[in-house]
């Protein structure tokens, strides 16, 4: 079987606070892109076998695919009649706030789920995600979504006009615990982009969705990286860009393809991680 596994960016991302158990409540709006990795899948001898077209890529247990697709076959009670072999190759860039681990993860929960007769509800294949990240139950909705808590407390958000989007990763690391960490310190709190995003979308107004666009963590990094490719989209006549998740990727919104495809076209000269693609 083949699969293609969709990345997300957060056309909004409040950090709310610290909550109790350790973890920060999050208010964002997700969307989910066409910038794919590709799996093949097929079920096999008891145990999963996962391979990569990026050496850089961990293939045991630390691997949020190898994760999902133990416990798939755990929570089945196929563990030990079945197994899975797995191939991904990968596009999404890793570490870039484009979630492209959790998109493979809900991408085998599903596609395990097809071959195997679909042993598991919606809900179940919902509690395994969140156990392997808190991004993989958005990626198994799909679309776009207000999210909140953690990430896993999903409803739905008025469809994003139509846009083509450009997607840039630049050559910098972020450190999501250090973000955090920075967000906690901020005098005063955040912007609320979550509430700017929702009414723009609900007006269908595509400038004025990317007058909205916002995120915490961009706020409390300030990677000179991250805003030298915002003003190089913004110049090429971009709605608006901004920084996903905890980065170091960027999107920004454009009404024209020929002009989204020339910033992407640009950019990829510094920037070879660039991508064109459309809300999936």
């Amino acid at each position: 079987m083949k699969l293609s596994a969709c990345a997300k960016v957060n056309l909004s991302l409040d950090v709310l606070g610290r909550r109790e158990d350790g973890y920060h409540e999050l208010s964002m709006v997700m969307l989910a892109v066409t910038l794919c990795d590709g799996l093949e899948l097929s079920l096999a001898e008891p145990g999963v076998a996962l391979s990569c077209t990026d050496p850089s890529v961990p293939c045991g247990e630390k691997n949020t695919v190898f994760r999902a697709a133990s416990l798939f076959l755990e929570r089945a009670g196929l563990a030990e009649t079945t197994g899975a072999r797995i191939h991904l190759k990968k596009t999404i860039p890793s570490q870039a706030g484009l979630g492209g681990g959790s998109a493979d993860a809900a991408a085998v929960l599903r596609g395990l789920n097809l071959l195997t007769g679909d042993p598991l509800s919606e809900e179940e294949l919902f509690s395994i995600g969140l156990r392997v990240g808190a991004d993989v139950p958005f990626c198994l909705a799909g679309g776009i979504r207000l999210a909140r808590g953690v990430g896993e407390l999903l409803s739905s958000a008025p469809p994003v006009p139509p846009c083509h989007i450009v997607v840039c990763k630049p050559p910098v690391s972020v450190s999501t615990a250090e973000a955090f960490r920075l967000a906690d310190e901020r005098p005063g709190g955040g912007n609320d982009y979550t509430a700017a995003v929702l009414k723009a979308l609900k007006e269908g107004s595509l400038s004025a969705l990317g007058a909205a666009l916002g995120n915490d963590f961009e706020d409390v990094l300030r990677l000179p990286e991250v805003d030298a490719v915002k003003a190089a989209m913004l110049d090429f006549g971009a709605a608006g860009a901004c920084m996903t998740g905890s980065g170091s990727a960027v999107f920004g919104l454009f009404a024209g393809l020929e002009t989204a495809m020339f910033c992407a076209a640009e950019l990829k000269k510094s920037f070879p991680e660039t991508f064109l693609c459309r809300p999936a």
